[in-house]
C-alpha cells in the first residue's frame, strides 16, 4: 500500500473499527501457527530413526551432554522420565540441580508424535500449546543411549540409561552430529551424582 492511501477496507460501508481490529489479531495468530510449526521441525538433513518402539523407549534417560540453552543453563545432574499418559501422549518430567542455587529445578511436559509411531519425531510441550521439536536421530538397538535433536542445529542431547557412558560411544555420537552440522565444540557435559538424589 502507498504510504499515506486509506487502506481499502476503510472506505468501505458497514465495515466497523471491530472487524478492522481483528486483522492484526489474525495476523498474530498466523505468525504463531507459523512458528509453532517451525519449532516442531527438523534441522536440515538430519533423519529420525525408523522402526521405534516406544514402550522401549520409556522409563529413565541421563543426560550426558547438550548444547547450551536458557532453561538447562547452570544444571548438573539432569535426568528426564518418560511414561505414558491416559490420552496417548507421553508425560515427561526434567528434573537437573542447580548447584548455585543448591536446589532442584524441575519440569512437566507432554508429548506427541508428530507423524508415525514408529517414527522417531515428537513435539514436546512445556509451556502450553507451543511445542518443540524432539527428534531421535540415532538409537542404539537395546535402547542404552540416544543423540538427540531439536529442531534446528541450535538443540542436541546425548542421553544415557546410565549416568555415565563409555567415551568411545559418546566420541561416536559426537562425530554424527557434528557430521550433521551440529557446533559439538560448544557441548556442555553436566556432572552427575555419584548417590541418590
Amino acid at each position: 500500500m502507498v504510504p499515506g492511501q486509506h487502506h481499502p477496507a476503510l472506505r468501505r460501508p458497514g465495515l466497523s473499527a471491530m472487524r478492522i481490529l481483528h486483522y492484526p489479531g489474525r495476523l498474530v495468530l498466523a505468525f504463531l501457527l507459523i512458528i509453532t510449526s517451525a519449532c516442531t521441525g527438523l534441522p536440515k538433513g538430519v533423519t529420525p530413526i525408523q522402526g521405534f518402539e516406544l514402550n522401549r523407549y520409556l522409563g529413565t534417560w541421563y543426560e550426558i551432554a547438550r548444547l547450551d540453552h536458557a532453561f538447562e543453563r547452570g544444571l548438573d545432574w539432569v535426568s528426564a522420565e518418560y511414561s505414558l499418559r491416559d490420552d496417548g501422549g507421553i508425560r515427561v518430567v526434567n528434573r537437573g540441580y542447580n548447584t548455585d542455587k543448591q536446589q532442584w529445578k524441575e519440569a512437566i511436559g507432554k508429548a506427541f508424535f508428530v507423524d508415525r509411531t514408529d517414527v522417531g519425531r515428537l513435539k514436546v510441550s512445556f509451556f502450553g500449546p507451543f511445542y518443540g521439536g524432539y527428534n531421535i536421530i540415532a538409537l542404539d538397538e537395546n535402547y542404552q543411549y540416544a543423540l538427540i535433536a531439536g529442531p534446528n542445529l541450535n538443540y542436541l542431547w546425548i542421553l544415557s540409561r546410565q549416568p555415565h557412558l563409555s567415551e568411545e560411544i559418546v566420541d561416536n555420537l559426537i562425530h554424527q552430529a557434528k557430521e550433521s552440522g551440529f557446533a559439538t565444540e560448544a557441548l556442555i557435559f553436566p556432572a552427575h551424582q555419584t548417590g541418590g538424589s
